[in-house]
């Protein structure tokens, strides 16, 4: 038997022990504990108990005195859907498919939201309200909506709800300063406010204004959440159930702003993470009032929930119960991936252990921050943009404004909390860089990632299966030969030949991989430009769609631009998307193909006016928009 079989058995065994302890001691449904999760949107640990002199939170600052709280808790991606995803199923985002936002993607039927294995142990749960799992969550929740609330249960049913506040958002620091007093800052007390001139902006922000606004506008909005912690929690007490429900209190990754929400940095991915236990269910967890270190990931907390109430852990689920009586050793590291947000495609990883983290960026020829209409309406996206290009902004702050990206990134997060040194060239941190890259890889293996197969060739491949299936067939899915083509982007020109060996490979998405490389290099890739006219012509859209963009780049538009006005016309959106944003990146040199351009657009929409759907047809409609606007300059 392996180590982790074995483990797993182990914790099984222990689980099902402590079950059926608490089963035995259970005269009623109420001597089992309850599980509230309360969890908010967009914020880092900006929060008073975890130090922070200019934050207001008096009650989540007495609730993590009475619990634990966790100083390494990371989220496993820096938007909302994969995150979800991830925490519903206990199983990582790119390896279901669930990387992207937003989508919708089939699951193998094994493969479960965790609250129908406690739904099944005869408990009540409910979701208030947002879901965003990119998959329908068959059987996951007794109510889920705006009203599900624990107060509907079976008289003595234990329970499981989770209330989600929004207040935190990054689209709730956007509007007039009067509207955001109407709604938020006026539901403050005048102590409780902040005030621009008294914030501490971080290095990578430029001390404008309009910056120091936006930053005191968030922390209103976490005094605000604060309170609307204290309410609920104020609902459980005064229904008699605080000494019978086990809290928890997270987010769903970092805050709302640029080089935060999006990105791989702690600014992205760490969150704050506080767990209370009752004094009754005290021996399931560490003492109150502990200051925890441990590495803990969101891929934890499925298992950490099934291991408190004494279920069996599922062998599918790929993370590690950090609390109850299956809870193994802490991690040494833990994992983050970035994939495509709204019409804007990325593919970034990292892993992290207590003390370094190491990014590998596969699009390294795009922009950090590259044009995305929802974040662009911000006026804090704005201020950015103009400070990048007319200051103020110091050379740390620039550089994250340049139109790429390093290949690799690696920080020493001790001394440089805010990751602003990369010392991937630094010959003293040689022996780091070597052992994360080796792990990264690794896990990227070991956990099957999908996110290798561009995001319209995956759901051609896992058509009539899945996803998750299709990535353990090594027929249908070579992982590691993908993955050697994803490692030639960034490359120098000593690589060309075997990017062009590789643009003749037998599997589309190696294929794919090579006509991105080559694009990336830009003017430098011209020898290969028959090579990658020959590849417009390939079985699978996204290698026509990456060849047409790098003919672009080297000034060879024509045949290209007919090849992605075709894939306008594609049947399915994630492959029309593809098209739009590879349209988009070719600026004025797509105005021949306008009229194809406002037909897509007008695809998008209902005889109504209205969007078709709130992910892909938005996106499309995003990115061609842009492509417009390159026309009419």
């Amino acid at each position: 038997m392996r180590r982790r079989e074995f483990l797993k058995s182990a914790g099984t065994f222990a689980s099902g022990l402590a079950f059926g302890q608490i089963a035995q001691a259970a005269k009623s449904g109420s001597d089992r504990p309850n599980i509230l999760w309360i969890t908010c949107e967009d914020i880092c640990p900006y929060l008073g108990c975890y130090g922070d002199v200019e934050a207001t939170t008096p009650n989540l600052d007495k609730l993590a005195g009475a619990g634990m709280l966790y100083t390494n808790a990371y989220s496993t991606a820096p938007v909302c859907a994969p995150v979800r995803s991830c925490l519903i199923t206990g199983v990582y985002a790119t390896s279901m498919g669930t990387q992207h936002l937003r989508s919708h993607v089939e699951l193998p039927s094994h493969i479960k939201c965790f609250t129908q294995y406690l739904r099944e142990a005869g408990y009540y749960c409910t979701n208030n309200d947002k879901k965003d799992y990119n998959f329908t969550d068959v059987g996951a929740w007794d109510e889920s909506s705006k009203e599900a609330h624990w107060r509907k249960r079976k008289p003595g049913q234990p329970f499981f709800s989770v209330f989600n506040f929004e207040s935190t958002h990054q689209g709730k620091i956007n509007g007039s300063d009067e509207e955001f007093f109407a709604k938020y800052r006026s539901k403050l007390r005048p102590d409780e406010r902040h005030r621009p001139e008294d914030i501490t902006l971080p290095p990578y922000y430029p001390d404008t204004p309009v910056a120091r606004k936006i930053w005191a506008r968030y922390y209103d909005l976490i005094t605000y959440m604060d309170h609307e912690v204290g309410d609920l929690l104020g609902q459980l007490e005064a229904d008699g159930l605080s000494e019978d429900t086990i809290v928890f209190f997270f987010a769903d990754h970092g805050m709302g702003l640029p080089r935060f929400k999006r990105t791989l940095y702690d600014s992205g991915l760490h969150v704050p993470l506080i767990v209370k236990f009752p004094k009754r269910f005290a021996s399931l967890s560490p003492a109150a009032g502990q200051r925890i270190d441990r590495l803990v990931s969101f891929v934890d907390f499925a298992p950490t929930i099934l291991s408190i109430l004494g279920l069996a852990i599922p062998e599918y689920m790929q993370g590690r119960a950090f609390l109850g009586p299956a809870a193994g050793a802490g991690h040494e590291y833990i994992f983050g991936t970035a994939s495509r947000v709204d019409e804007a495609y990325e593919m970034s990883r990292c892993v992290r252990d207590k003390r370094y983290k190491y990014i590998r960026n596969y699009m390294p020829h795009l922009p950090y921050f590259p044009p995305s209409e929802y974040p662009d309406r911000a006026e804090i996206m704005q201020e950015l943009r103009r400070a990048a290009k007319s200051g103020p902004m110091t050379a740390v702050q620039q550089q994250y404004w340049r139109a790429d990206k390093p290949l690799e990134e690696l920080y020493d997060t001790q001394s440089d909390q805010y990751e602003i040194h990369n010392l991937v060239d630094s010959a003293s941190y040689r022996s780091v860089l070597v052992r994360l890259r080796k792990r990264l890889r690794k896990w990227m293996l070991d956990t099957r990632d999908i996110g290798l197969l561009p995001e319209a060739e995956m759901h051609i491949r896992s058509e009539g299966s899945t996803p998750y299936e299709i990535a353990r067939d090594a027929g249908k899915y070579p992982l590691e030969r993908i993955l050697s083509a994803a490692e030639l982007v960034g490359r120098g020109e000593d690589k060309i030949d075997e990017m062009e060996k590789m643009l003749g490979d037998s599997d589309g998405a190696a294929r794919y991989w090579a006509a991105v490389a080559l694009g990336a290099l830009g003017g430098k890739a011209a020898s290969a430009a028959d090579a990658l006219s020959n590849a417009l012509d390939d079985s699978c859209p996204n290698v026509r769609f990456a060849a047409a963009g790098a003919l672009c780049r080297l000034n060879m538009c024509d045949g290209a631009l007919a090849v992605l006005a075709e894939g306008l016309e594609e049947k399915q959106e994630e492959t029309v998307l593809a098209a739009a944003r590879e349209i988009q990146w070719a600026g004025d040199r797509a105005c021949s193909i306008v009229p194809q351009i406002k037909a897509a657009q007008a695809r998008c929409r209902k005889p109504d006016g209205t969007y078709k759907n709130q992910n892909h047809a938005w996106f499309i409609d995003w990115a061609l928009k842009y492509a417009l606007q390159n026309c009419e300059r």
